[in-house]
């Protein structure tokens, strides 16, 4: 008996240290080095030897809530634990737990747990769950991004709001898919963004939250349905749910589970949770460290596929971090043709001891994603290929900080990388072609349709494979087609800003388009002849500099050259509408902050019209500051020189008072 104690003793060891590093780089680095499967099956076999032993050891998962704290965010204390649930895979649990009681079933959302705290019909901050349930983060800036928070509510006594942070599915492939370092799951998305610094990130994400509870002292209610129809009266939308009355048998509960369908829902679940109506009768049940008795939640049981595991397909990014997806012999999952389960990482490759033609057995996560569940043949005798799919060169292994292995390709020209060089040429204030989004361009590259700009110009070779690219048809191809034959006649200004050239953007491409009078060839041949672009307003030593290096460098030379032959480039008069006869004529004007009328684009415009000359930043030379809202270090430089301050409204009136 002793020697069968010391061995469960050590494997609890074990089983804490694998546990609480796996948390780790799901919480804190949202970087999961296993599946959730895995994570539950050891998880339960420690609960399990916790039980045999009546041993529990300091720092056991069990005992706690997982959850970490990221830095640079705030910690919270919470008004009240944030405990999680117990959990089962069995009907007949839920039945023991109801023990003839009315219950409400509802979604186990799968995100972020977060509580938004109101003082006087404000929300005053948002919390993340945090470090066991018991300090979390402060992400009120990011939460007031989200789609749906009630900022304001005709609730004037404090009260706190618990629920789940949440990206749909749709809106997850969609953003997931522009994003440099694309996530596994929306979990991670919808957590990561939470937790931005920059809250304008966050507001890219469209992030949702929905409400499972109310804490307050001073609004009560008896009933949990009671509750949650009172927080959707209050504009919180409320996590979907059905009430089951009681007494209600085997076959009530099975029948009321069996209407929660994941694999139709819009948001990622990861089961149900099944909670007491009787709000006060759940609160006298108490709780452990590490969930209430008031709930349980219950997890699927996933039912297992035997295929083949036939090799991988790499997929490179445009941060250079090649995704491994495992390819299966075709097996039919809950009414689906299942051949693809992605593997995360190399550690998780590795773990499975992959080898062509091994037995290995899959099921759908949450009823959705196709994960491997094991590999019973472990033959290990396959590689991974350590070639990049889309460049040909040798790929790397790097950790990340949280340590797990990925392959990478360096190969800074790898055509992946260049995604975003050609979404920024593609962009409407540059070459303005419509339908050539990041993810788009990324479908089209993966593709090889697509190696330099000028490619862009010939995909009308490769007409019948877009129509039948996922998202595309006929009338998109011809909307592409379309905006692209457009885009052929162009003005110098543009052109340059679409090249992507370091510091030369749009002002400067306005001010080489006027010096060069829209002439490309006048501007090659000034590079040519060694012009010092710093004789230009605006323009310094570092543009000059950028501007030679990006010419002689032989690989942009590869993707903008091909163009030259494909477009034509429209020669603007820049005398015909400008009003010499205006207050800021001769005038130098700079413009900072968010203007309420005018795009960036369109003040640069009107400063040109009106016969002064634009500027990006504010010198002693500099007449005029136009100061839109959350002006910056512009407008403290302008006080401290003494330069002229205007208002939007301001520099209108001077306009209006002028004419």
């Amino acid at each position: 008996m002793g020697a069968n104690y010391k061995t469960n003793l050590e494997r609890m060891k074990e089983l804490v240290e694998i546990l609480i590093k796996a948390d780790i780089a799901y919480y804190r680095d949202e970087c999961p080095i296993m599946s959730d499967r895995e994570y539950d099956r050891l998880y339960d076999e420690l609960a399990s030897l916790e039980h045999d032993t009546k041993l529990i050891l300091s720092g056991s998962p069990t005992q706690k809530v997982s959850g970490e704290i990221m830095e640079g965010l705030t910690e919270v204390i919470h008004s009240k634990p944030m405990l999680s649930a117990d959990k089962t895979k069995s009907i007949n649990d839920l039945v023991n737990f109801a023990a003839g009681k009315d219950v409400i079933l509802s979604w186990k959302l799968d995100g972020l747990t977060l509580v938004l705290r109101y003082e006087n019909g404000k929300m005053i901050q948002a919390i993340t769950r945090g470090r066991e349930g018991l300090v979390g983060e402060d992400v009120t800036h990011t939460v007031k991004q989200f789609l749906n928070v009630p900022l304001s509510v005709p609730i004037y006594e404090s009260f706190e709001v618990r629920g789940e942070g949440v990206i749909s599915w749709k809106n997850f492939n969609e953003i997931n898919s522009s994003l440099t370092e694309p996530y596994s799951h929306p979990r991670g998305l919808a957590s990561g963004s939470t937790r931005k610094l920059d809250a304008n990130e966050a507001k890219k994400r469209k992030l949702e939250f929905f409400a499972f509870e109310l804490i307050s002292n001073e609004i009560k209610h008896l009933d949990k349905e009671e509750q949650l129809i009172f927080l959707a009266s209050k504009g919180f939308d409320v996590v979907p749910y059905k009430r089951i009355y009681g007494p209600a048998s085997f076959d009530m509960i099975q029948s009321k589970v069996k209407t929660f369908k994941p694999e139709k829902y819009s948001y990622p679940v990861d089961g149900l949770i099944m909670e007491y109506a009787d709000l006060a009768y759940g609160k006298s049940l108490g709780a452990t460290g590490h969930h209430e008795n008031r709930l349980i939640a219950l997890k699927w049981q996933d039912e297992l596929y035997e295929t083949k595991f036939l090799g991988v397909e790499l997929a490179t990014t445009r941060t250079g971090m090649v995704s491994i997806t495992a390819i299966l012999e075709p097996v039919t999952i809950e009414g689906t043709v299942v051949t693809r389960a992605y593997l995360h990482n190399v550690d998780i490759f590795n773990s499975f001891k992959f080898g062509i033609g091994d037995t290995v057995k899959v099921y759908k996560a949450n009823m959705i994603i196709p994960q491997i569940a094991e590999n019973t043949t472990m033959s290990n005798t396959y590689k991974l290929p350590m070639i990049c799919p889309c460049c040909g060169e040798p790929l790397n292994m790097k950790a990340s900080s949280g340590g797990t292995m990925f392959l990478f390709c360096e190969n800074q020209h790898c055509t992946a990388r260049l995604v975003q060089k050609f979404a920024h040429f593609c962009e409407k204030t540059r070459m303005n072609i419509e339908g050539l989004s990041e993810i788009t361009l990324e479908k089209f590259i993966g593709h090889g349709w697509i190696h330099h700009f000028g490619d862009l110009y010939d995909l009308e070779k490769h007409k019948d494979e877009i129509i039948n690219t996922d998202g595309f048809g006929e009338k998109s191809y011809i909307r592409l087609h379309n905006a692209i034959e457009k885009s052929r006649k162009c003005t110098l200004d543009k052109f340059i800003a679409a090249l992507g050239i370091p510091m030369v953007g749009r002002h400067a491409g306005r001010i080489l388009n006027e010096y060069f009078k829209g002439d490309w060839t006048a501007f090659e041949k000034a590079i040519a002849e060694g012009f010092d672009f710093t004789n230009l307003s605006d323009f310094g030593e570092i543009m000059n500099k950028n501007i030679y290096t990006w010419y002689s460098d032989e690989d942009e030379a590869k993707l903008w050259r091909p163009l030259l032959n494909k477009i034509e480039f429209i020669k603007e008069n820049y005398t015909m509408n400008v009003n010499n006869n205006t207050v800021f004529s001769g005038k130098t004007i700079v413009a900072t902050g968010k203007l309420e009328n005018y795009t960036r684009d369109e003040i640069q415009s009107k400063i040109l019209s009106l016969g002064a000359k634009p500027a990006s930043s504010v010198t002693k030379k500099t007449d005029y500051l136009i100061v839109g809202e959350k002006a910056g270090s512009k407008l403290q430089k302008a006080l401290s020189l003494g330069i002229r301050t205007l208002t939007e409204d301001e520099f209108e009136d001077m306009l209006t008072a002028n004419n």
